[in-house]
């Protein structure tokens, strides 16, 4: 069971030291995002690397629509490969849409982590009323077009919008080597499950402290949604961090790095 969880999540281990650092890519990214973290924090922390089912290097055929029609198979994944692993007392860091597979998995095992660490995270994408999540439904109804008619032209177009550095193509060139290397049905039904979810009414329920990172100028999370989440969350620290795009810890890794370090030493 041990080499079949390892492998379905091509499980990377690393680092130095006893408290454990998991990190969680979002949508459309893979483990290697997090190299400049890695590389910072390896030298201190037992680091566990990881890949969703559908991204990366995981096993595809692991995947079905049926089982991974919700968040909360996502965060079983994570949950199975902690017992696997048989950590304890660990720090989790989750990028977009992991910021809430964190959340469901501390909210089924809340012993199971010290703190949470959410970058450019989300409990709902879709506006309603009052609330601001960044996208109308003609929004996303376009995005589901777009990516039916021709999976790969989209990526290409939607990856510097996401990364947004136009001055530094290589990253949207990166982030669109990683959007393509999934299946295309799978980014289809992955992208519907997450673009449709809302998990605002749990955000009240998380009792484990939880630094939540804000991008400055986030395409696909607005500064709103941050702090909405920080006024749901009893424990926790907003921290707005000046950056541009969807993946600050990979556009300013730097000043994402720092901010993390700071709260950790906190």
């Amino acid at each position: 069971m041990a080499t079949s969880i390892l492998k379905r999540n091509n499980v990377n281990i690393l680092g130095k030291g006893e408290q454990t650092l998991i990190f969680a890519h979002g949508f459309g990214s893979e483990q290697s995002a997090w190299r400049h973290q890695v590389a910072a924090f390896a030298p201190n922390y037992h680091i566990v690397l990881f890949d969703h089912v559908g991204a990366g290097k995981s096993d595809f055929n692991a995947y079905s629509p049926h089982r991974y029609s919700s968040l909360y198979s996502y965060a079983e994944d994570l949950l199975d490969l902690c017992a696997e692993l048989k950590l304890t007392n660990c720090i989790l860091l989750g990028h977009s849409v992991s910021g809430m597979i964190s959340l469901l998995a501390a909210l089924v095992e809340p012993d199971l982590f010290s703190k949470l660490i959410f970058i450019g995270a989300s409990p709902r994408y879709l506006n309603d009323r009052e609330y601001i999540g960044g996208f109308a439904r003609t929004d996303l109804d376009a995005l589901y077009a777009a990516m039916s008619a021709n999976y790969y032209s989209w990526a290409s177009g939607f990856a510097p919008l996401i990364m947004g550095n136009r001055d530094r193509p290589e990253l949207a060139e990166e982030f669109a080597r990683t959007l393509t290397a999934i299946r295309p049905d799978i980014a289809q039904a992955v992208a519907r499950v997450i673009f449709e979810s809302d998990y605002r009414q749990e955000l009240p329920r998380l009792q484990v402290p939880t630094l939540i990172l804000q991008p400055s100028n986030d395409p696909a999370v607005p500064q709103e949604v941050g702090r909405y989440m920080a006024d749901k969350i009893t424990q926790n620290q907003f921290m707005l961090v000046k950056s541009e795009g969807h993946l600050p810890h990979l556009s300013a890794p730097d000043i994402v790095t720092k901010a993390i370090a700071s709260w950790l030493g906190a």
